[in-house]
């Protein structure tokens, strides 16, 4: 599914501007709440199209490059979910389909990786024990998150 089609999925209402689209990723802008992100699909999550990624700030809240991840699938709620950007290894916190950084310094690791890597794979245990993994393109990435940030900067 292309950054296009995700948009049109998230849409929602207080309109959304698209900053631009580099590689797989794009960055957004939404006047409300005012935040602004960048964005990716898995380039390979199993067949299932609804899972992604973004780096988002939200100035009214003091976020800034804050990852939360949106599984491709349901996962057992008993494990944990795993960010590998090349030799790096994060875990995240998990609530159902969603996953986060544990807190400003992870999400701080976890970006800096993300503008250094090639791809990235998000891996967890669906239900029923079977693990999965949603892998993610990483060209386009930095210029996108740094795109996003300058989009909500002044506000």
């Amino acid at each position: 599914m292309s950054i296009a089609a995700l948009l049109l999925l998230l849409a929602g209402p207080g309109g959304r501007e698209t900053i631009g689209v580099w590689g797989g990723w794009g960055a957004f802008r939404d006047a409300a709440p005012p935040r602004c992100y960048a964005i990716a699909r898995p380039i390979a999550a199993g067949g299932r199209p609804d899972g992604w990624v973004s780096v988002a700030t939200w100035p009214r809240r003091g976020l800034r490059a804050s990852v939360h991840v949106r599984l491709s699938r349901e996962r057992d709620r008993s494990a944990g979910v795993t960010i590998t950007v090349g030799e790096r290894r994060f875990a995240l916190v998990a609530d159902g389909r969603n996953a986060f950084a544990a807190d400003a310094a992870a999400d701080r690791a976890l970006v800096a990786a993300l503008r250094g890597g090639r791809s990235m794979s998000v891996e967890a245990v669906g239900r029923g024990g079977r693990p999965f993994a949603d892998v993610y393109a990483l060209p386009g990435a930095a210029t996108a998150i740094d795109a996003a940030a300058l989009g909500c900067s002044g506000r």
